[in-house]
């Protein structure tokens, strides 16, 4: 790392339109806010790879899903890689940034997780339900996601897709972690209205559930996002574990929040750097 202020290569696509949220603003906060420590330059994730080499690390934010460019994705990853470039999040994670499997995986062990399979002799592993969710293992953000009943599974669940029982759940709440640190939890108390998120006052039994994924996980440094659902029976039950760009919805917290997110994803980057 350069003896001057950190130069940092910050991936978003500011253009990307997602559903409820706006990518854009919130990147642009962080980066005026970032910029106070670090020497920074914004770019779309196609163009991460031909200039990560002129940084002291490369953060991947809102990068939107990498469905679109599935290829040029695999090709930065590669690269950096190889190349020994510090990416942030770093690029083990198991989670999201590796695919859906993690799911399968964290179901079959018995996890708390909404129960998962993708092929038809795993069907009957599932609790019986009116309807199911299947989407793809490669999806994100809600692509592709259908909602079916029981007698069109077994056509569909060829190993390419997700299979879940539709869960009546109370709500959806994330809680956030910066490195192994658990910063802030929001919550949507409306279930058909997933991104109008409040704060969310989590009790230790909350924070012991999600600090299981961080530790799982086994990444030192970065952002992550766990996402979970109130199951009617009163217990979370994991629905994403977001490794990769997690959407932080600052705009949900306080000015007391925000501050104190943005000086903790400060301290991790510095952190990060020095390595």
């Amino acid at each position: 790392m350069s003896a001057a202020r950190p130069r940092l290569l910050y991936v978003t696509d500011l253009a990307y339109q997602a559903r409820g949220r706006r990518y854009c603003d919130e990147d642009v906060f962080l980066t005026s806010r970032l910029r106070a420590e670090f020497d920074l330059a914004l770019c779309h994730p196609l163009d991460a790879a031909a200039l990560m080499q002129s940084f002291d690390g490369v953060v991947v934010r809102n990068s939107g899903p990498v469905l679109g460019y599935r290829k040029e994705y695999e090709a930065f990853r590669e690269r950096a890689l190889q190349d020994g470039v510090r990416v942030y999040n770093p690029l083990t994670g198991r989670a999201d940034m590796a695919g859906k499997q993690y799911l399968l995986d964290l179901s079959a062990a018995g996890h708390p997780v909404i129960p998962t399979v993708d092929r038809p002799e795993d069907l009957h592993l599932l609790p019986e339900a009116e309807r199911y969710v299947v989407k793809p293992k490669l999806g994100a953000d809600s692509i592709g996601l259908r909602i079916l009943p029981p007698d069109a599974l077994p056509a569909l669940a060829d190993g390419s897709v997700l299979v879940q029982p539709c869960v009546d759940f109370a709500y959806e709440v994330s809680f956030t972690y910066i490195d192994h640190d658990f910063q802030y939890a929001l919550y949507a108390p409306r279930p058909d209205r997933r991104w109008q998120l409040e704060p969310y006052r989590p009790t230790v039994r909350d924070l012991e559930f999600a600090r299981r994924f961080i530790d799982w996980n086994g990444l030192a440094h970065g952002i992550q996002r766990v996402d979970a659902c109130r199951a009617p029976d009163g217990e979370l039950l994991l629905v994403e574990l977001e490794d990769l760009n997690p959407y932080l919805s600052l705009d949900a917290l306080d000015e007391a929040g925000q501050d104190s997110f943005v000086a903790a994803t400060k301290r991790s980057l510095h952190r990060f750097l020095a390595g």
